[in-house]
């Protein structure tokens, strides 16, 4: 008893003195009044932060201002160059314009003759293998007749260059076209149904996804369009206008067309087109003329100064018409048919890779080439590295065949540029952390087009 006695009188002394202590340390601690602990600096990663936002204030305040320098500087030097009319005129006036709208109107033929195969598959009229001589032959020379066309007429190439642009866009619809039809052909004779939406030819789960879209699409645009009844001129032409290089047999549809929003697009289009065209008067070609002499000796420094002094305004002028085409123009186009997938590029300016940056600045394209050429390639046993490096080789000939055919000369500049970003993909993947590979991607976007630039000008000239 006095032992447990002495226990709680020891527990209490304890208590007492462990708690005088406590107030001794905290009495100096308010005396000290401490302001240091742990913690990382804020341009450290590990600090967590992240708002930036008065730098980026800064960077923009910066390059508003070097830029307005340069273009007071060009004025001064060149005076005022823009001049909103003279596309039109250049365009007018040159009688050797005027093929290219026969050549985009002749594409109803190839179109045409593509709707009337697939009638005929559809009526058991034609067998696979023939039509797929015919899809082969129509497709060919849907691309070698119009550029036969412009080179030997030697149309302007600003205007062969759009022109044999919206072949290639029809060129690859086709393909799709018959692709999809052909995979509901398939399906009708291994399961004897009507086919719905053409990705319903995938797997069990996709198919479930592909109903429930199809369901909620049937609320907006009624009732569903089944194969065979999909195969006529309406649906047909319906495609060749939509923003998508995808063919589908119910595209996703939007309620009613929002004036508001189609305005604003259509404003923004006209605006942003005169802008680039006026940069490039301005800017572009004035810097381009003054490169001729120093290209022609091989004078280095001053092609690298010019090649640096091209690079900020062809840059400007990308940015404006990745946002003019892939948001103006294909939202307006995509409101006006009341299409509704308006995802046509992705968060592409974040690419920490070459190979993200090229699946996610150009939706339509990369979506075309997952479905139609890399994907049906992983069927058939070839590794993603062939795939990948097939699907820029396909991409390397369309850059080649829109530069080199309205220039008349094969120098294969773009080609090689497409093809280098197979090993330069693979190095940034690889190698280079995330924020080291997205400054590779700017740099390679800011300095590899004016170097094909002034490339291409000293081979014409």
């Amino acid at each position: 008893m006095a032992t447990k006695i002495r226990l709680r009188r020891s527990t209490s002394v304890n208590k007492v003195t462990e708690s005088s202590e406590v107030e001794r340390k905290t009495r100096y601690t308010r005396l000290e009044n401490p302001i240091h602990q742990n913690a990382d600096s804020l341009f450290s990663t590990s600090s967590g932060f992240t708002n930036y936002r008065g730098l980026l204030n800064l960077c923009l305040i910066l390059l508003v201002l070097s830029n307005a320098r340069l273009f007071l500087e060009n004025i001064m030097k060149y005076g005022i160059l823009i001049d909103p009319i003279s596309w039109l005129h250049l365009f007018v006036k040159d009688p050797y314009n005027w093929p290219n709208i026969i050549v985009l109107l002749s594409t109803n033929v190839f179109i045409l003759f593509a709707f009337a195969i697939e009638k005929l598959h559809a009526k058991d009229f034609l067998s696979e293998r023939v039509g797929t001589v015919f899809k082969g032959l129509n497709t060919i020379l849907l691309l070698v007749y119009p550029a036969t066309v412009v080179y030997i007429l030697h149309t302007s190439p600003v205007f062969s260059v759009n022109t044999l642009g919206c072949v290639t866009i029809v060129f690859l619809k086709l393909i799709s076209y018959h692709c999809v039809n052909r995979w509901c052909r398939e399906s009708l004779k291994t399961q004897p149904r009507k086919m719905g939406r053409s990705k319903t030819l995938t797997s069990e789960d996709e198919a479930a996804k592909q109903a429930k879209m199809a369901a909620a699409n049937e609320k907006i645009i009624g009732k569903q369009v089944y194969y065979p009844d999909n195969l006529n001129l309406k649906d047909m032409y319906y495609f060749m206008c939509a923003p998508t290089l995808c063919y589908e047999l119910n595209f996703p549809r939007s309620a009613r067309i929002r004036k508001r929003f189609l305005m604003k697009r259509i404003i923004e289009i006209l605006f942003l087109w005169q802008l680039m065209l006026g940069l490039v008067q301005q800017w572009v070609i004035p810097t381009l003329n003054n490169a001729m002499q120093p290209l022609d000796q091989m004078n280095l420094f001053k092609v690298l100064e010019r090649l640096l002094k091209l690079a900020v305004p062809n840059h400007f002028i990308w940015l404006i018409f990745f946002y003019w085409f892939f948001h103006s123009f294909l939202n307006a186009l995509a409101e006006v048919l009341r299409f509704g997938d308006r995802v046509f590029y992705h968060d592409w300016w974040n690419a920490e890779t070459v190979s993200d940056f090229w699946k996610n600045w150009n939706i339509p394209v990369h979506r075309w080439a997952s479905r139609h050429l890399y994907k049906p390639m992983l069927r058939q046993g070839f590794n993603k590295l062939t795939g990948s490096v097939a699907v820029f080789f396909v991409s390397a000939f369309f850059h080649e065949y829109l530069l080199s055919i309205p220039l008349r000369m094969f120098k294969v500049w773009a080609f090689t540029a497409m093809l280098g970003q197979v090993p330069l993909a693979l190095i940034t993947g690889k190698y280079l952390d995330s924020k080291t590979g997205n400054i590779v991607v700017w740099l390679s976007l800011i300095l590899g087009q004016p170097v094909a630039i002034l490339a291409y000008v000293h081979d014409y000239y």
